[in-house]
């Protein structure tokens, strides 16, 4: 059985969630990928502030295919959140709550998750033209130079994911069988 979450997430509804866990979620969610926060990071490193709090955010790492007409996105899988893991720990500790995407995340990224009560969501990759059904509204809101790469504020719902890791270090990729 799915549970529903409401974004933006809290804290105390973070730390209801187990690894293993099938939620939907509805409302509203980033979304950037590899550019986007190389940017952010650098950003960060240089002392500059951003130009969008991240504080309370879910992040999902998605580059969408355009959107056909009358659609609000075009293809919305999720992409290998690995690549984020180099500037991940920096967005935690300015208050990004939740991250959506596949595959492992590096010790260092499950270390700052428990240490910002953050939670990590695993979307189903190769399903990118139903997911991109649940997504409800999408607007580009900041480095729209970077075409896909941009970075957007969606709102969803209904959008299935399972609990990947937890805010306590319970991972599924690491689970033995």
């Amino acid at each position: 059985m799915e549970k529903v979450i409401n974004l933006p997430l809290t804290d105390a509804v973070i730390e209801e969630l187990h690894a293993g866990d099938r939620i939907l979620l509805c409302g509203e969610m980033l979304v950037m990928r590899d550019a986007a926060h190389k940017r952010l990071y650098d950003a960060i490193k240089q002392g500059d502030s951003l130009p969008f709090s991240v504080e309370n955010e879910t992040v999902y790492y998605m580059g969408p295919s355009p959107a056909r007409q009358g659609k609000v996105i075009g293809s919305a899988g999720p992409t290998t959140s690995a690549r984020m893991d180099k500037y991940t720990p920096s967005l935690l500790s300015l208050g990004l709550k939740g991250m959506v995407g596949k595959g492992r995340r590096s010790p260092e990224v499950i270390a700052a998750m428990e240490e910002n009560c953050a939670v990590y969501f695993a979307a189903i990759g190769g399903c990118g033209a139903l997911l991109s059904k649940c997504i409800t509204s999408s607007e580009i809101i900041c480095y729209g130079d970077l075409g896909t790469e941009a970075v957007r504020r969606i709102t969803v719902k209904d959008f299935p994911c399972i609990v990947a890791i937890d805010c306590k270090g319970n991972n599924l990729y690491e689970q033995k069988s």
